[in-house]
């Protein structure tokens, strides 16, 4: 916002919330049109309890989380998101490939720095107790923000990887997954984009393709959105959206994630994608969600 003023924000934010009911449509409109930087000035300007405090008394449900993952900085964000997928009885992957295929190295490395200072625990070795098979191997590797950043491309090498692959799944009875892995999760983006359309030359079919016929359960949907990143990371999301809008339920915690932690970050390009590959609007979408959601409390 050009004309911001936290001290401002912070007084309309705690009139909204003050005495007996709630004024979401100012909460609403303050924290959804402030840059993440300016929320965490909000916060600080915050008079009384602290912000999240307020917000977590005077309203519930998915909105509240909503609300609360605005005020948070993007890192810790992650960082929650990131345990709340390890806690309780069994690990939620989805939401763990979500975020370890899509964010950069330094991203990766903050959120583990940030998962020390919560809990003082490495975050590696909670996902070590936490996985299992070559599903942890994969997301363990990951998870230390290693992948190499190199822009050039060798085409040599994207060749010999990509014959490599083939030989590890089409071209053999049973799959040495342990190829795919080391490949997948650590060869720079570029690298593995030219990987991706010499395998096609090789194989005849995408790598998708292969991964889809040859791998199941989580190691074959982390592989597959590794490789769904590597060629568009804001289609993947637009994808991650739709799925977690269709059907008779909405998951509420997938949309919450990604239009937060990506609202600065490339979502006109996810709404861009979405409009292409379902050929109507994400918004309009949303609108059906409305229509199922329950009222805020006032």
């Amino acid at each position: 916002k050009a004309d911001f003023n936290a001290k401002d924000d912070a007084v309309a934010l705690r009139k909204a919330m003050k005495g007996l009911g709630t004024n979401e449509k100012t909460l609403i409109d303050v924290l959804t049109q402030r840059s993440s930087g300016q929320r965490q000035l909000i916060c600080k300007a915050y008079q009384e309890e602290t912000l999240v405090e307020d917000l977590e008394g005077d309203n519930y449900g998915h909105f509240e989380d909503l609300l609360v993952a605005l005020v948070t900085p993007p890192v810790i964000y992650d960082c929650q998101e990131v345990t709340k997928a390890m806690k309780g009885v069994g690990t939620k992957d989805s939401v763990l490939i979500e975020i370890f295929a899509t964010r950069s190295n330094k991203q990766i490395k903050e959120i583990s720095d940030a998962y020390l200072k919560q809990t003082e625990k490495k975050l590696t070795l909670d996902l070590k107790k936490e996985t299992s098979g070559e599903f942890a191997k994969a997301i363990l590797i990951l998870a230390e923000g290693k992948r190499d950043e190199n822009t050039h491309v060798d085409a040599a090498k994207a060749k010999e990887d990509a014959k490599t692959l083939y030989n590890a799944g089409e071209k053999k009875w049973g799959t040495d997954e342990s190829k795919f892995i080391d490949i997948l999760c650590q060869r720079s983006i570029p690298q593995l984009r030219q990987t991706l359309v010499e395998y096609k030359t090789i194989s005849g079919k995408s790598l998708q393709e292969s991964i889809e016929g040859e791998m199941s359960g989580d190691l074959e949907e982390l592989l597959v959105a590794i490789v769904k990143c590597v060629k568009n990371v804001p289609a993947y999301l637009a994808e991650r959206l739709h799925q977690g809008m269709k059907g008779g339920g909405t998951d509420e915690c997938t949309l919450n994630r990604i239009m937060v932690s990506r609202s600065e970050i490339d979502m006109l390009d996810i709404r861009a994608e979405f409009k292409k590959l379902y050929s109507y609007s994400l918004s309009s979408d949303f609108g059906e969600v409305d229509k199922r959601a329950p009222l805020p409390k006032s």
